[in-house]
């Protein structure tokens, strides 16, 4: 069962689970899990997804029940209308706040603008050897993206060498590597934690805001936090 955070006639918002793939795919022929079919048979309607998030990002994942609503959404985020809010574990110390204003290049190769808001909500060291350096860092940051490019908080966080713990396309392989070998935590420490947007029907403003999952919650407590 999907937790639900959200309904009414017009939508419906999930805590997507980190791992679950929002719909099918050809890049995973083999799945046969996906957040769109689990819900469609959870409430026993036809939903549609107004926007992404990547397979091993969790957090919340809007649905519209009819064709007027999903279009009015999807409208809503292509003019980067709605307001997001992640949260992530990454390696490191980073600033109190930072904006990364870095292009993003499309498969296409065609370069978009990019931009990504973070501050810095935790910091920790722990006694564990990392490399040269006798302990490891690292930071809890809300990151609040202004445009909605393809992996774009795992990029940006990466180029200012502060990478997501578990991500395994733009992260440190190394530290991927000690989170698997020493807590056994594989999952990307990503999650969508808010949505801030004007209903597309009812026209009120609405926030829609997701619980941490329990292997985010985990490292959490690694770090004290």
């Amino acid at each position: 069962m999907l937790d639900i955070l959200y309904r009414d006639e017009y939508l419906i918002a999930i805590n997507k689970p980190h791992g679950l793939l929002v719909h099918r795919s050809p890049i995973a022929a083999d799945v046969e899990e996906f957040a769109l079919q689990i819900l469609r048979d959870q409430v026993g309607l036809k939903v549609n997804p107004v926007h992404r998030l990547d397979r091993k990002t969790g957090g919340v994942l809007l649905f519209a029940f009819n064709k007027d609503a999903e279009i009015a959404m999807q409208q809503q985020f292509m003019e980067n209308r709605v307001k997001k809010k992640y949260l992530a574990i990454v390696r490191g110390h980073t600033p109190d706040s930072e904006t990364i204003d870095y292009q993003l290049r499309k498969e296409n190769g065609t370069l978009q603008q990019a931009l990504t808001n973070y501050i810095t909500l935790k910091r920790a060291e722990i006694d564990v050897p990392f490399g040269s350096h006798a302990t490891s860092r690292y930071s809890l940051i809300e990151a609040s993206p202004e445009t909605g490019r393809m992996h774009q908080i795992r990029k940006h966080m990466s180029h200012v060498f502060h990478p997501i713990i578990g991500d395994r396309t733009h992260g440190c392989n190394k530290q991927n590597k000690l989170f698997k070998d020493k807590w056994d935590m594989t999952t990307m420490l990503l999650h969508a934690s808010q949505l801030n947007f004007k209903h597309p029907v009812i026209g009120e403003e609405l926030t829609i805001e997701a619980p941490l999952q329990a292997e985010f919650v985990r490292v959490m407590d690694l770090m004290n936090w």
